[in-house]
């Protein structure tokens, strides 16, 4: 099961009502945090969840309403006495970024592991799931980011006995791991059946719409995109500051067909987002306007 929260839906500037950018999941214990802007410690604490877990930040891009909020995150986590390492991922250029945002946080008891993404794509292997970074496009560097998340196949009690395998061995095949024992060598494929469906969200905002996102965003269970217009004016506008309106969004859900979309970085003069929802959902009926504090449980499907 993989926790998600939408922090906080706000784009370019902190309104009372609405805070900026930020998405948290969680899952096997250690939790990933997707940029960082103004108020998102607030976010996370208004949310009832914890900073100490957080081992990996991402960033889509260095402006500031997405990482503004990082020197006092880090500095609230050295104060929670955290001594594990922290692993950064972001742009080329994110070790000078944090660093020059460290300036006022310059003291941590904890290492920080900075990876900057190569190329137009770029995969991750963490705790138990894979992040892929994909490029967007923006007017500056941003990428989008995949979670996956694998599920093997349902373990066969009977096959395990018709082949003679201890028991005592059967959780770590359960686990994927290869045994030696006895002389003979046990392994996973032995009593798993076909793998089964994982788990996929997507998230991206500041870019247009592209190809990268459909192929990335592919049948994901959730996909959290940036609208940053709701208005039929502003098409010229999103266009000229590479942006995204609420129904090219939708467009790129129903072309990747993802199971739920989410609506997210609003545009500051958009006070009401839910008010052009029925448009949107004409486009791509199961998205959803997103709101700070925003959750769900993406659980595997049997």
């Amino acid at each position: 099961m993989l926790d998600v929260c939408l922090l906080g839906c706000g784009g370019m500037m902190p309104l009372p009502y609405r805070w900026l950018t930020s998405l948290m999941t969680r899952y096997n214990g250690s939790s990933l945090l997707i940029d960082c802007g103004e108020g998102t410690q607030i976010a996370i604490k208004e949310k009832g969840w914890t900073f100490k877990p957080i081992d990996v930040i991402c960033f889509t891009h260095y402006h500031g309403d997405h990482i503004s909020g990082l020197p006092g995150l880090l500095l609230t986590m050295g104060n929670a006495e955290r001594t594990e390492p922290l692993t950064m991922i972001g742009p080329k250029g994110l070790e000078r970024v944090v660093s020059a945002l460290r300036v006022i946080a310059p003291e941590l008891p904890f290492p920080i592991e900075f990876l900057e993404i190569e190329g137009t794509s770029q995969v991750f292997d963490l705790d138990g799931y894979r992040l892929k970074a994909f490029r967007v496009n923006h007017n500056v560097p941003c990428y989008g980011y995949t979670m996956e998340i694998d599920r093997a196949g349902k373990f066969d009690p009977q096959r395990a006995l018709a082949q003679e395998i201890p028991q005592k061995f059967w959780k770590h095949l359960q686990r994927g791991e290869t045994i030696e024992a006895d002389g003979r060598v046990f392994t996973p494929e032995m009593v798993l059946g076909p793998a089964r469906k994982g788990i996929k969200l997507t998230y991206t905002t500041d870019t247009r719409p592209t190809n990268s996102i459909r192929e990335n965003a592919k049948d994901s269970d959730l996909f959290i995109c940036e609208g940053m217009y709701g208005e039929k004016d502003r098409q010229e506008k999103a266009v000229e500051h590479k942006h995204m309106t609420f129904y090219e969004a939708a467009a790129l859900a129903k072309e990747a067909n993802v199971q739920e979309m989410w609506l997210t970085h609003y545009s500051p003069s958009l006070n009401r987002p839910e008010e052009y929802m029925d448009e949107v959902r004409r486009i791509f009926p199961r998205a959803k306007a997103g709101k700070d504090g925003m959750s769900t449980e993406i659980k595997f499907i049997d």
